[in-house]
């Protein structure tokens, strides 16, 4: 059986990437190809300007399908920006016959009863993930299929979002000429591309920080319990830095990539750094103790603003202490001494997070740099959807022939998972898409 590609699509503020994968025998992945774009119709995450999107899409893909030599069609696209927020909701059903054993379709009645929550004009209901289940009160259940019972409630941690936002990304895919096959939620896809099963069992918040925003995901138990985007990133440092240092953007870019630190204590007063001027103009000095103010003092206003939303979902009670600290990933969590200053606010242990949990041991340095963990995370969603598909095509075949039971051994391992509400959004935007030409 020949091995199935996925592409991942990541359209961000500052780049779009197009990333190519398979999975190899030892069951990580490979990345075949990798294209990148510079992003121009794109502010805070969301798509203002449809053809200059379409156009970086295009050629993120071209670039990737040349380092892979192969045709892409289908893509799995991650939606952030900053009109996504999350809250929690508790809701239950009562059961007709509580003889008879809770089963899927009993789950599905429970998750299509938190749709009736009224939202904000424009907005829609993103995804749904049930935390915690209760049958007849009885509390903790993870898992409620196949027990009894005649009342079952659940928490939800439900992710909101504005759907025109989400329609104008499938309309760049699709006028792009690829196909949309899923849509995740990037604080999941970066989530799944860095963090390890043991951090997410023991407590961790995952904090991606990108140019236009900054994503937060907060695992305890191994489930998701808290979802975040703040509208800054790395592009407000590089803004500051261009404002405070009276110089253009290209050369606020360089300075603080090459020169920048979060940390202002450990530059000396007399290390300067000398800018050429424009069209002629005497060159610029910018002494690095200053540029590295400028920084702290935005990193810092946006570290804090994470945190509260850390201790918003609660991480100071002792129940629901975060064990394995915070994890930074994203292409800003390059800038020095970030880490330290992370440590310093927030008192909690942290760690930088590469993509390569799950990267073959031969990938190139450049892909599990951590400005990919957003593109890795989609890639991976990618190869499980098209396994996922693979398992219930074999299993509605067998139906039809009526060879469940011979195949039921053989696929014991491979059970597929329960369809995601972000299934049923991918198929609602497709629809929407394929009506509206």
């Amino acid at each position: 059986m020949e091995n199935s590609i996925a592409v991942g699509l990541d359209i961000g503020t500052t780049k779009i990437v197009a990333m190519i994968g398979r999975e190899n025998e030892y069951g990580k992945v490979e990345i075949l190809g990798i294209g990148k774009s510079k992003s121009l119709g794109v502010h805070r995450g969301v798509v203002n300007n449809i053809t200059q999107t379409i156009q970086s899409i295009q050629s993120a893909a071209q670039e990737a399908e040349a380092a892979a030599e192969c045709k892409i069609e289908n893509v799995t696209v991650g939606i952030a920006g900053q009109h996504i927020r999350s809250l929690q909701h508790s809701d239950y059903i009562t059961r007709p016959n509580s003889e008879l054993v809770i089963d899927e379709d009993d789950i599905e009645r429970l998750i299509n009863q938190v749709h009736k929550l009224v939202m904000l004009p424009g907005e829609e209901i993103i995804h749904v993930l049930p935390q915690e289940y209760k049958v007849d009160g009885q509390a903790e259940i993870t898992e409620p299929v196949g027990m009894y019972g005649g009342r079952l409630e659940a928490n939800f941690h439900v992710v909101v979002g504005q759907v025109s936002s989400i329609r104008n990304v499938g309309r760049c895919i699709k006028s792009a000429g690829l196909n949309l096959e899923g849509i995740t939620l990037e604080p999941l896809a970066s989530a799944n591309a860095v963090l390890s099963r043991e951090e997410k069992e023991a407590g961790v918040a995952l904090i991606d920080i990108g140019g236009g925003t900054t994503d937060l995901a907060v695992f305890k138990d191994g489930i998701i319990r808290h979802t975040a985007v703040i509208p800054f990133g790395g592009n407000v440092i590089t803004e500051d830095i261009k404002e405070g240092c009276s110089i253009i953007e290209k050369q606020a870019e360089l300075l603080k990539i090459k020169f920048g630190s979060a940390w202002p204590g450990e530059n000396k007063d007399n290390e300067i750094v000398s800018i050429p001027g424009l069209r002629g103009r005497e060159p610029k000095e910018i002494t690095l103790k200053n540029l590295s103010k400028i920084i702290h003092a935005r990193v810092v206003e946006i570290v804090e603003q994470v945190y509260a939303e850390i201790k918003n979902y609660g991480h100071e009670e002792q129940k629901k202490k975060l064990i394995a600290g915070i994890v930074l990933t994203g292409g800003g969590a390059q800038l020095k001494h970030l880490k330290q200053l992370v440590e310093y606010i927030t008192g909690m242990d942290t760690r930088i997070g590469y993509p390569n949990e799950h990267l073959a041991g031969d990938s190139d340095d450049e892909i599990t740099s951590p400005q990919y963990a957003t593109a890795v995370g989609l890639v991976m969603d990618g190869l499980k959807r098209q396994e996922r598909k693979k398992v219930e095509k074999i299993i509605e075949e067998a139906e039809e022939k009526g060879e469940l039971e011979e195949i039921e051994e053989e696929l014991k391992d491979k059970k597929p998972e329960r369809r995601s509400f972000l299934d049923k959004l991918t198929d609602k935007v497709k629809d929407f898409l394929d009506n509206a030409e």
